[in-house]
This record gives structure tokens, sequence and C-alpha cells, in this order.
């Protein structure tokens, strides 16, 4: 059976998503490395006694990627029904971890919280996963 003629038309953009997700990691991944350079923080130091400014720019990438495991389950199940409202979900989560990293980078931690706004991404991929798995069991 050929994936395309199982899956959506519309879950093109679910890639889209999932792809725009794998620059996020990688620009976290990159300002933790130009990070390690600048306060020279050393492999396989995790965190700096010194440098206030490293820790929280090391814990913007560490936490997105302690979420992220769960945020691709749920936008995977979510997507397979509802591709386009998956996506858009996926988007605001994504985009806003830009914004939580950058909060995070000014060395101020609860900037961080200029992010909160992705939990509307992110409980709304649980929500649809929720709805999915009720119509597989025949509640909805």
């Amino acid at each position: 059976m050929d994936a395309l003629t199982v899956l959506p038309s519309s879950f093109g953009y679910v890639i889209f998503t999932f792809l725009y997700s794998w620059i996020m990691l990688g620009y976290l991944a990159v300002k933790v490395g130009g990070a390690r350079k600048k306060y020279n923080v050393k492999y396989p130091t995790m965190y700096s006694d010194k440098e206030q400014v490293f820790n929280c720019i090391q814990r913007a990438h560490q936490n997105t990627l302690e979420v992220y495991p769960q945020w691709l389950v749920f936008q995977t199940i979510a997507a397979l029904v509802y591709p386009l409202s998956a996506s858009v979900l996926g988007v605001i989560w994504v985009t806003s971890r830009f914004s939580y990293a950058w909060g995070y980078y000014t060395g101020d931690p609860a900037k961080r919280m200029n992010g909160a706004y992705g939990y509307i991404g992110y409980f709304g991929v649980i929500i649809l996963s929720i709805s999915v798995a009720l119509q597989l069991l025949g509640f909805l």
C-alpha cells in the first residue's frame, strides 16, 4: 500500500512542520556550540559553575529536547486525522521554542516565559490525539 494513498492529502503540511522543528533544533544546538566557545565550557561539561548565561542557553536547548519526543508523538497522531489543525498547532509550538530560547538567552530565566504561548500548540495536539483515540475506539 502506497503511503500517499493512505495519508490525508494535506499531510504535506505536517511534513513541513516537522522540517521546521528540525531547523529549530539545529538553531538551538548551534547556539549552545557558540556559547561553549564564548564561555569556554568544554565537553563533556553540561553546565558552568561560573557562567549563568551559558547555563540559560544550554537549558533552552535541553528543555526543548526533553519535551520534543512527546511533541513528535502527539503531533503525528493528531496529524493523521487533523493534518491542517495539527500543522497550525505544531507551528505555534515550534515558533514558541524560539521565543522561549531568546528569552532564556538574556540570562534572566524568567524571560523564557516569552514562549509560554507554545502550550496552545502542545496541549492542542494532545487534545486532538485524544480525539483520534476516542474515534478509533468508537466513542466519537
